[in-house]
Order: C-alpha cells, then sequence, then structure tokens
C-alpha cells in the first residue's frame, strides 16, 4: 500500500524529514461523542489508524515514530475505560504483528509494562521479539509511561551506580541521563504532533521534547490521516530550528 504519489513525496525537501515523530494522538472520545457514538468506538477508530500513520511515515523517509499511548494518568479513568484501551492495545499488536514483520517494521515501548496483565506483556515482549531485526522504521507505544516517572527511574539507577562506587558526580551527563531513559538509543523526536486542537504535553517525553518543534491540528485523532502527516511534515519543513540558539 502506497499512500502518496510520487510527486507528493519529491515535493518534500528529503534532507530535511524528521528521523523522529512524537504523536499525542488526542480526542478519541470527543470525536465518538460528535458521531454520536459510544466511547469504545472513538478508541478502536483511532486504533486502527496508527499502523497507517507509521506505514506513511516510512514512506515519507521517517525512521522512528512514538505514540503516546497510555499514561500513567490514564489509571485514574473509569475501570472500563482503562480495560478497554488496554484490550485494544493486545488485539491490535496480534493483528498488525504479520505486518509489522512484512514491512521491515521494528516495535520498541516506553514505560513501566511489568503493571500491565501477564498476558498483555507477554504480546509485548512476543511483538519485540519477532521485529527486533526489522530496519524499516521503529515504531514505538508508550504505554504506562509518564515523563517525570522516566526521569525519576533514570535519576534512581544513576545513584545506584554511584552507589555501588561505578559512578562518579562528575560523570553525570546530559548523555549519561539521556542513556538512562526509555527512550535510548532513538534520537530526540524532531516534530511532535498533538491532534485534537490541544495544546499540552502532558508528561510526555519532556527530556526528550526540549528541541522538538510542536504542531497542533484541530481535527480529532480518529480524523488525521497520512495527509495530515505530509501536512506536518512541510509546516516542520518551512520552519528554522533554531536549538536555542
Amino acid at each position: 500500500m502506497t499512500f502518496f504519489s510520487k510527486e507528493e513525496l519529491q515535493s518534500l525537501d528529503s534532507a530535511r524529514i524528521p528521523q523522529h515523530i512524537a504523536i499525542i494522538p488526542d480526542g478519541n472520545r470527543r470525536w465518538a461523542k460528535e458521531q454520536s457514538l459510544k466511547m469504545g468506538k472513538g478508541h478502536q477508530k483511532g486504533a486502527d489508524l496508527i499502523m497507517d500513520t507509521v506505514l506513511a511515515a516510512k514512506e515519507m523517509g521517517v525512521k522512528a515514530i512514538t505514540f503516546y499511548g497510555f499514561s500513567t494518568e490514564n489509571w485514574k479513568r473509569s475501570p472500563e475505560e482503562v480495560d478497554l484501551l488496554l484490550w485494544l492495545a493486545e488485539a491490535f499488536l496480534t493483528e498488525q504483528l504479520p505486518e509489522m514483520i512484512k514491512e521491515g517494521v521494528r516495535f520498541r515501548t516506553l514505560g513501566v509494562l511489568e503493571k500491565l496483565s501477564p498476558q498483555l506483556q507477554k504480546t509485548f515482549a512476543k511483538t519485540k521479539e519477532a521485529t527486533q531485526h526489522n530496519d524499516k522504521i521503529d515504531f514505538v507505544i508508550a504505554m504506562n509511561y509518564g515523563a517525570r516517572d522516566e526521569i525519576t527511574r533514570a535519576v534512581k539507577r544513576i545513584v545506584g551506580e554511584i552507589q555501588k562506587g561505578s559512578l562518579e558526580i562528575d560523570d553525570i551527563t546530559e548523555e549519561l541521563i539521556d542513556k538512562n531513559l526509555d527512550s535510548y538509543p532513538l534520537p530526540d523526536p524532531d516534530l511532535l504532533i498533538r491532534t485534537s486542537g490541544e495544546n499540552r504535553i502532558s508528561n510526555f517525553m519532556l527530556w526528550q521534547l526540549s528541541y522538538s518543534e510542536l504542531y497542533t491540528v484541530s481535527c480529532k485523532w480518529p480524523a488525521f490521516t497520512p495527509k495530515d502527516l505530509m501536512e506536518a511534515v512541510r509546516i516542520y519543513q518551512d520552519r528554522e530550528r533554531r536549538r536555542g540558539l
């Protein structure tokens, strides 16, 4: 399956394709409400779009794409919605694994998976193992993930190494912290896309997004298309990345 014409792809600057895109796929529940559908239909529709988005990114030359799937704060939602979201994650991975293998998609995760059910943990591990040698694009899902929790865990690991005597305080650098984050060894996202018109980072990849370009789009995630993804990349290419300079 292809998502773009040859002319559309040639209209992009191949030297300025974002190597890593992060996405906060917001608005599933509001989309369902607008369509007079049950909440679960919004989440289902949103899940159905993920692989097309991954493959569209791959077609443009993106090397990694990370989705905020389930945050540490999402446990506060109703038990019914939590169960639905976790069930969708397992069903999605089971259904899409053959496509990932076929398309050279390598699967990764961010977050603490141990809080998930043993069956879901097993599905995550199976998907990672089956795709570990793929090299076309890294597809990352943040599950039971919060950036503050991620940074806290990284600090604890580093302090533990200092207590053991294998590190000195002066050994702590930005590079060392980066290596202890869940996202290592992926590069930091060049572009963050958030749907549904929200302008918040919501505890997502706080360290990694330090110099990322932020792009919000008004459409809710279930209405997001590969054309919207290409438009985000076009806008990214029109910007001058100053990186604090």
